[in-house]
């Protein structure tokens, strides 16, 4: 069984920057592609960004690239998630999820939440205008 904890959510005004942590359970965590999605009141579950077991690939949604960067620390069985430029769009619940798979994915395959099989609690971002 995996836990995941985000942290790092708050208030922010547009144009500022955040940096979410996710904190993980587990002794393979190395091994996990893991991932950051997000939703919004009223809208779908939308993938932000992915990252490869080694960190040595990354993946990003089109409406943060450039913005947003994702990375890992195996060592201390985090990911983090670097926000910049924040908009009033990128409100949302961000949520942390792993892969215990972790094998290579294309982009189209890690932006599906359902090969994603654990989840955390989510983290509460809100930009204001």
């Amino acid at each position: 069984q995996v836990q995941l904890v985000e942290s790092g959510g708050g208030l922010v005004q547009a144009g500022g920057s955040l940096r979410l942590s996710c904190a993980a359970s587990g002794r393979s965590f190395s091994t996990y592609l893991m991932g950051w999605f997000r939703q919004a009141p009223g809208k779908e579950r939308e993938f932000v960004a992915a990252i490869s077991w080694s960190g040595g690939t990354t993946y990003y949604g089109d409406p943060v690239k450039g913005r947003f960067t994702i990375s890992r620390d195996n060592a201390k069985n985090t990911v983090y998630l670097e926000m910049n430029s924040l908009k009033p769009e990128d409100t949302a619940v961000y949520y942390c999820a792993a892969d215990p798979l972790g094998s290579p994915v294309s982009t189209a395959q890690a932006m599906g939440a359902r090969r994603y099989d654990y989840w955390g609690q989510g983290t509460q971002v809100t930009v204001s205008s």
